[in-house]
Formats: structure tokens, sequence, C-alpha cells
């Protein structure tokens, strides 16, 4: 990426406290952030969250985080990918509540074939294979919340990326199990 270098130097000084460059951090990654929330939320039914509001939420969430972990664009968009994540469960939750009939919220992704999920589903299954694996868990979240890539996961975790992509498997292979087989609460 081109821009790299003035990423690694914004990202540090956030890192030492400059909330301006945190601002211009977010700017330049805006229009990034854009393209991966607009594809969480393509093809939602019924679903009142808007591209928009999924960003600006996403930057709210991002604006309070008062030290910044990792140094590249890689890093950031994870943490921008669990902050979607947990702005599009804290939806679905706020949807099951309410008193009128909702639709379930899905995410649809464009990873492998662009599978629909159920968030809640999705958010209960995350739960438990965090307890099993934690590093399997944010794989899952980088990949469908973030919409990285093997390489971008591989640069965030230091993993290869053919560790990365057999991680993946286990990763994806579990999650598939948990969602056909779900445990109540």
């Amino acid at each position: 990426m081109e821009n790299e270098p003035q990423t690694r130097i914004l990202m540090g000084r956030w890192r030492d406290g400059e909330p301006d460059a945190r601002d211009q951090l977010i700017g330049r990654l805006y229009p990034e952030l854009s393209q991966i929330a607009a594809a969480r939320l393509r093809r939602e039914y019924n679903s009142s969250l808007s591209t928009g509001d999924l960003i600006n939420d996403a930057v709210l969430r991002l604006m309070q985080v008062e030290r910044i972990e990792g140094d590249n664009r890689a890093h950031l968009i994870a943490l921008a990918s669990r902050l979607m994540r947990n702005i599009l469960v804290d939806h679905a939750r706020l949807k099951a509540t309410d008193k009128r009939k909702h639709h379930k919220v899905e995410l649809t992704t464009q990873v492998e074939g662009g599978q629909r999920l159920d968030l809640k589903s999705l958010e209960s299954s995350l739960i438990r294979l965090k307890a099993i694996d934690e590093s399997l868990m944010e794989l899952v979240e980088m990949r469908y919340f973030g919409g990285m890539t093997v390489e971008d996961i591989a640069e965030v975790t230091g993993l290869s990326e053919a560790t990365v992509k057999r991680r993946w498997l286990v990763a994806r292979a579990w999650l598939t199990d948990a969602l056909m087989h779900p445990v109540d609460p």
C-alpha cells in the first residue's frame, strides 16, 4: 500500500496520545471502512442500520480508544472489524428485545460464497469458540466482520499465510458445526 509509511507514523503518534493523529488516520481509512460496512450490511433483510450508521458508530468507538495496538493499516482494520461486529450484535440484540415483530438480523459475508448468518447465533458460537481458542475466534472476526484477506490477517497475527489458511479451515469447520448445532441457553 503506497501510504503505509504515513499510516504507521500516524498510528505511532496516536499511540503517543495525539488525538489529531487519530483523526487523520480515521479520515485516511474512512473509504476502506465504508467498503467494509457496506459489505457487512449488503442484502440485509429489513435492517434499520445504514452503512453510514455502522461507520459512524464504529468511528465513535474508535475515537474512544485511548491507545491503539499494532502499527499498521491491517491492525486498525482488525480493530474496526471487531467494533463493527459488536455494533451489529448489539443492534440484533436490541431488535430482539423490541416488542414489535422483527425479522432476525443476518450478516451477509463475501467470504466463501456470501452466506447469510444469523448474528445472534454467530455471536453465541463465537463466544463458545473464544472459550476454546481465542485466536480462532479472532480469525473468524477478522474474516467475517472485517473482510480481511489472509495476507492482512497474517500481518496482524504474525503467522505465516499458510498457517492462517490452515487455521481458517479449522475455524470455519468448527463454526459451521456450532451454527448447525447451537447450544440452548
